[in-house]
């Protein structure tokens, strides 16, 4: 993992924290039961509740130590002060596939925040680096994992995130 910093606006920020609340307590203090409960059911190495309590209790922490990180890796963007004209952090874009010939609309947002379906996409995607700094008229050709994909940027708005 690398010590970048993560954008994030004040709302994402604060979605990640309340998870990280969440999950540090009633979780832990829930699977921390579960544990000693199934702890005292007997024999350890045939107890299946035990073995699958701590491992839950596991992937819990590592959910645990992954928000921390970006916690405190995260920058609260001012959303009033990015660039307008140019796509960013916060921007809402509309393109045309150039091969598909559909207009399709992102916005670009940070951890906490993403929903492809909705397209909430993070600035970190490909998708996202690749329209990063890019203004209304521009063809943009991004690598993707399925290969290239060209749009045109016609539209660029700040996203009501």
């Amino acid at each position: 993992m690398t010590d970048d910093r993560i954008p994030m606006t004040r709302e994402g920020y604060d979605k990640l924290k309340a998870e990280l609340d969440k999950l540090r307590g009633p979780d832990m203090i829930e699977i921390t039961k579960r544990v000693a409960t199934a702890r005292d059911l007997g024999d350890l190495s045939e107890n299946a509740e035990y073995h699958a309590a701590r491992e839950d209790q596991g992937m819990l922490q590592a959910r645990i130590d992954d928000l921390s990180n970006r916690l405190a890796r995260a920058v609260i963007v001012d959303m009033s002060a990015l660039p307008k004209g140019t796509i960013a952090f916060g921007s809402k874009v509309k393109v045309l596939d150039l091969d598909m010939d559909e207009e399709e609309t992102f916005e670009l947002v940070g951890p906490g925040q993403e929903n492809p379906d909705k397209g909430r996409i993070l600035t970190s995607s490909p998708i996202g680096q690749g329209l990063i700094g890019h203004k209304k008229g521009d063809t943009v050709e991004i690598a993707i994992p399925r290969g290239t994909i060209r749009f045109k940027v016609l539209e660029i708005s700040a996203a009501s995130v």
